[in-house]
């Protein structure tokens, strides 16, 4: 079974359209929402996709459920790994769209221990070239360095991530400094198909700053510079 991991904080605009998407998937799968203290509707929007708020109940086909944590991804989602059943562990962002196929893909290779961990190549949604260009760059720099990044809906199993003690507990690039110690002890799989970001955040930030901060976590993670200001990764809803 697979475990979906979703860290949510004031994403009442994009959680609908990432919700729908994701219960038109087959497969065998729960998906766990930790909440990081939200103050507009998210919680609402959760009670209206049925989500119930503890995992005391778990007799679904797909199961839902809804917890609360410290607001940070990485708080959030070492919540929610610590309620999962799955042999994999899915951390999916809540402005983020799995490709069709993905959860039964993921079922159909349980079974194989060679896989221990993968992600998704990344696209936004939209006609911008400009986020087509960071995409692009993205993917690059993923199929060179193995590091996936949170919105690429990293997949790991479950044994594995709590072996590596889950996410560090630091404010920025959780994603990047877990997959770093993951990559030295797997090579996970990058599948073809490709996650699609709700753009909305990027367009909202600036496509050029947007391209910068992409372009300056690539320098991070390939040449170690110091980690980036907080104030680079400040919310945008």
């Amino acid at each position: 079974m697979i475990s979906v991991i979703m860290p949510a904080y004031n994403e009442e605009k994009a959680l609908p359209n990432t919700l729908r998407a994701l219960f038109t998937q087959q497969g065998d799968f729960e998906v766990i929402v930790v909440d990081g203290g939200s103050t507009d509707r998210t919680m609402n929007v959760l009670k209206e996709f049925g989500f119930i708020p503890d995992a005391s109940h778990r007799t679904f086909h797909v199961s839902r459920f809804t917890f609360h944590a410290p607001k940070g991804r990485a708080s959030q989602m070492n919540a929610g790994a610590k309620q999962a059943t799955g042999e994999w562990l899915l951390f999916l962002h809540a402005d983020t769209v799995l490709p069709s196929g993905a959860v039964q893909r993921l079922n159909e290779m349980e079974a194989d221990q060679t896989i221990q961990a993968g992600g998704f190549m990344h696209q936004f949604s939209g006609d911008d070239w400009r986020l087509k260009l960071i995409s692009f760059l993205d993917n690059f720099r993923c199929i060179r360095s193995r590091i996936i990044y949170g919105d690429q809906a990293l997949f790991v199993r479950r044994t594995l991530f709590e072996q590596l003690g889950g996410f560090p507990n630091r404010p920025i690039l959780e994603d990047v400094a877990f997959c770093e110690r993951l990559i030295a002890v797997t090579t996970p799989l990058l599948l073809s198909t490709s996650v699609v970001t709700d753009a909305r955040k990027f367009l909202k930030m600036g496509v050029w700053r947007s391209f910068l901060r992409v372009l300056l976590i690539i320098l991070h993670v390939e040449f170690h510079l110091p980690v980036l200001p907080r104030s680079f990764f400040r919310d945008v809803r």
